[in-house]
């Protein structure tokens, strides 16, 4: 499903440049489940944004689902974006004006999908996420969990194949936690493929292959 071959990035910083990934080589298969680990700085978060389509190697290729995505102009890199790939974040992003329906229904708004299509998807989802009794509940009316139900049910409202967790459980108690992290699993099991990137070594260590990354390259 994803390979990467030769990843490179970098970064010009004033007079310095700095290396973020290192000729990155990967290949994941449809529906695995991998941990991305390392300390601040190693290129976690630069491999996860080309990752998501949201940045370019300067070098290397990416192919996802068999579509080279380094030669593709941004309207069709959006366009694979918003179909393929879900992104799940530390701080949940929702839009603090919107109720948890809105945030869900957002993507497909974006899409264009009719409403009367897109009220029964969201209604499912939120069910599948025990949030249909905080549906018309904005943000700062939910818990840290809820918050972080709600992004996931915003990012697997369009059915991605990719699913990319950027520290998850990062803002959550451990007990939220380890719900988002068994919702997360759960969507894993059902075909999706998930990379996780955590500092968390108990939440590394439950993936099915953990990738251990220092000063951009995998060791």
């Amino acid at each position: 499903m994803i390979e990467l071959q030769g990843i490179q990035r970098n970064f010009q910083v004033g007079d310095e440049t700095v290396h973020a990934l290192r000729g990155l080589s990967l290949q994941l298969a449809a529906g695995d489940y991998v941990s991305l680990m390392g300390p601040s700085g190693s290129g976690k978060s630069t491999l996860l944004n080309i990752l998501g389509l949201l940045d370019h190697p300067d070098q290397g290729h990416y192919q996802l689902e068999g579509i080279e995505t380094t030669q593709l102009s941004e309207e069709r890199r959006a366009n694979l974006r918003r179909h393929k790939v879900g992104f799940v974040f530390q701080a949940f992003h929702l839009i603090p004006r919107l109720t948890a329906f809105e945030n869900v229904e957002l993507p497909l708004m974006l899409a264009g999908i009719a409403p009367e299509i897109r009220r029964p998807q969201v209604e499912q989802t939120l069910d599948a996420l025990s949030l249909s009794d905080r549906s018309q509940h904005r943000p700062d009316q939910l818990s840290g969990g809820q918050r972080q139900r709600v992004a996931i049910a915003r990012a697997t409202i369009m059915r991605p194949t990719l699913l990319l967790a950027d520290e998850p459980t990062g803002n959550l108690d451990k007990h939220s936690g380890q719900e988002v992290i068994e919702i997360l699993e759960g969507l894993n099991q059902d075909g999706i493929t998930l990379i996780v990137v955590t500092h968390d070594l108990q939440i590394g260590s439950r993936a099915k292959r953990q990738v251990q990354m220092i000063d951009g390259a995998m060791v």
